[in-house]
């Protein structure tokens, strides 16, 4: 798979709550050079991003890392990216509706985002180094019953990350109109390479650039 294939994959991504003006235009100016799929970055920064790289595909995250916040902030956050520019949107679900196995309200949770989006790509989140595998699949099934464009394994803040495991349960699992997104962990190019064909459209990740140049992974 050559390089090329490979960056348009990926959502070149910085999320560290440390994460300063000059390292965000940095990762836009990589994701326009190497033609990546789109850059995954903080809300704060959209409106900036968008104002000053107008035709870069811009990614934010909602209940990002742990999820727990109540369905109306989430909404608020969404509507406020798409106002800001942002084009996909990648939520948390709520992992503790989760544990409590009340699937529906995760699925209407998931719905009302979508409908918040107003068009936008929604990937949802669902951290799967918390879930056992019953969990897993149920959310599979809430992710394409609600209409989300793809599920998500990880934030990448969690215990753990992107697994070959998950991805082949999510391809059993999800509906034909669902793609899958790996995240977290992904630090090498066989890495990247077997998780696309493995089955992924998409990787989240900040070091697929400078794997792809022959630099060092850095952090999620």
């Amino acid at each position: 798979m050559d390089k090329k294939e490979i960056l348009r994959h990926i959502d070149h991504t910085l999320l560290k709550p440390y994460a300063v003006w000059e390292d965000i235009e940095k990762l836009c100016r990589e994701a326009v050079e190497y033609g990546t799929a789109s850059v995954c970055i903080p809300p704060c920064y959209v409106g900036r991003v968008h104002d000053k790289f107008e035709t870069l595909n811009i990614c934010t995250v909602v209940g990002f890392p742990l999820g727990y916040s109540v369905t109306a902030a989430k909404a608020a956050e969404v509507e406020q990216a798409v106002r800001d520019g942002a084009n996909e949107i990648d939520m948390v679900v709520n992992i503790s509706d989760v544990k409590n196995h009340q699937y529906g309200k995760v699925e209407a949770e998931i719905r009302m985002l979508k409908e918040a989006c107003q068009g936008r790509v929604l990937k949802v989140i669902i951290e799967t180094c918390f879930l056992t595998e019953e969990e897993k699949i149920a959310m599979c099934q809430a992710v394409t019953k609600a209409g989300a464009d793809y599920i998500k394994t990880s934030t990448g803040f969690g215990t753990g990350g992107a697994t070959l495991e998950d991805v082949k349960l999510f391809k059993e699992h999800i509906g034909p109109g669902v793609k899958i997104k790996a995240a977290g962990g992904v630090k090498t190019r066989e890495d990247l390479e077997m998780f696309l064909e493995a089955g992924c459209d998409r990787i989240g990740t900040s070091s697929a650039v400078g794997l792809l140049k022959g630099e060092a992974a850095k952090d999620y």
